[in-house]
């Protein structure tokens, strides 16, 4: 694979630079892919050993090429790297390993992305690192005493990681549930946290995953909420239930409020004497290395969909809810690659892109249909829409109860 100029660099080769790169074969457009890590799917990997996915295999699969399981299947973390490195290899992606960019800056045409002695230009630009994450710990985590073993969750593989006595995982989300309970066997395990409450397997069956891809987006009243309330809560739990945790031993705890005496001290004011902390607590985002100034302070850039507003040529891909509930999830990577190759693709030949069309999207002028949106198949009613009061040419705008899209309908 050649250095110098391309007309698109991906920047990420897990499933998001993979499923950018699909389309972007696809449209035969001229790119290369770089990732830090030594092989295709090494992020998937370096999770806890017995981590598995929650969603079934058959929401699991990159476009062009299914998972090969059984469709109810969960996949493991290795049988999920092992994909990836296939996918690369049987679409022969254009993918350099161990290479990790430094900066990306804008020239007077394109951008210049550098990585050590490594200088790669391209017209366009799609970060899909998900913003290289790194740790998110609380201020007083270095006041804890040094004899307590720190970890974060991105750290830990398996129980004989951790120090002998109590265990305190903080962060009651999916990733900390699963580590309780991964290492409740061997330890006392406290887990800290609110509860984030749990999602029924049943939403990830069939017609309700269907019906939620095309309603959970930021197009929709009721996602643009969903996402609001995900960012101040965090993710329910998948598959384990608060009783299970119960159940297997977990000793459930509020939320960790400081330190007293080098221990940790939770919110009803009881001070924990343990040996480890788990930390699952999230990442925080750094995207210092792009050397933009929409991206002062390391910040994430405001952007639609990952279309960055104030960067011509500068996108985003995999980040949490940048279109719908599942960008950040391999099932979700297709549909967000698509649109944002159809943006590059555009901005290449200088053309207006065609829309993909979402359910708040006004329809076309000769449609005269009471059920444009997914909402009234299961209400069964034209009661989930109401009059917005809006005329133009003859027709009367009407607006979705539940989801905000819209429809014109004769006056």
């Amino acid at each position: 694979m050649r250095s110098g100029h391309f007309e698109v660099v991906v920047v990420g080769g897990g499933q998001a630079g993979l499923a950018t790169g699909y389309h972007l074969s696809r449209r035969g457009i001229d790119f290369t892919i770089v990732d830090a890590h030594e092989r295709v799917g090494d992020a998937w990997r370096r999770r806890w050993d017995s981590l598995r996915l929650f969603t079934p295999a058959r929401l699991d699969a990159l476009p062009g090429m299914p998972f090969p399981a059984r469709a109810s299947a969960l996949p493991t973390k290795d049988e999920m790297a092992a994909y990836l490195e296939s996918y690369a290899q049987r679409f022969e992606v254009p993918i350099r390993l161990g290479i990790r960019v430094d900066s990306l800056r804008r020239l007077e045409q394109g951008y210049e992305l550098c990585a050590g002695a490594l200088r790669l230009n391209a017209n366009q630009v799609v970060v899909a690192t998900g913003g290289y994450p790194d740790p998110n710990l609380p201020a007083f985590a270095v006041q804890l005493d040094k004899d307590i073993k720190q970890l974060h969750s991105s750290a830990y593989r398996q129980p004989s990681q951790l120090a002998e006595g109590d265990v305190l995982v903080v962060g009651a989300g999916n990733s900390g549930a699963e580590i309780a309970l991964d290492s409740v066997q061997f330890h006392r395990v406290w887990l800290s946290g609110r509860p984030t409450g749990t999602v029924s397997a049943s939403f990830y069956s069939r017609p309700t995953w269907w019906l939620a891809t095309r309603l959970l987006t930021v197009d929709t009243q009721i996602g643009r909420r969903l996402g609001r309330q995900l960012g101040r809560k965090g993710t329910p739990l998948v598959r384990i239930r608060e009783k299970d945790l119960i159940a297997a031993g977990v000793t459930r705890a509020p939320r960790v409020a400081g330190v007293e005496g080098g221990k940790p001290r939770l919110e009803d004011g009881r001070v924990l004497d343990v040996g480890t902390v788990v930390w699952c607590t999230g990442f925080k985002h750094d995207f210092s290395w792009i050397q933009l100034p929409s991206t002062t302070g390391g910040h994430l850039p405001a952007h639609r969909r990952g279309v960055v507003l104030a960067e011509r040529g500068l996108y985003f891909m995999g980040l949490p809810f940048m279109y719908g509930h599942n960008s950040a999830l391999i099932d979700g990577a297709g549909r967000d690659a698509e649109y944002i190759v159809a943006r590059i693709a555009a901005a290449r030949s200088n053309t207006k892109p065609v829309e993909v069309q979402t359910m708040s999207k006004k329809p076309d002028s000769t449609h005269t249909g009471s059920k444009p949106c997914v909402c009234s198949v299961i209400k069964r009613s034209g009661l989930v829409w109401k009059s917005t009061g809006r005329k133009d040419d003859g027709k009367l705008e009407y607006q979705c109860k539940i989801c905000g899209a819209t429809a014109w309908r004769p006056a």
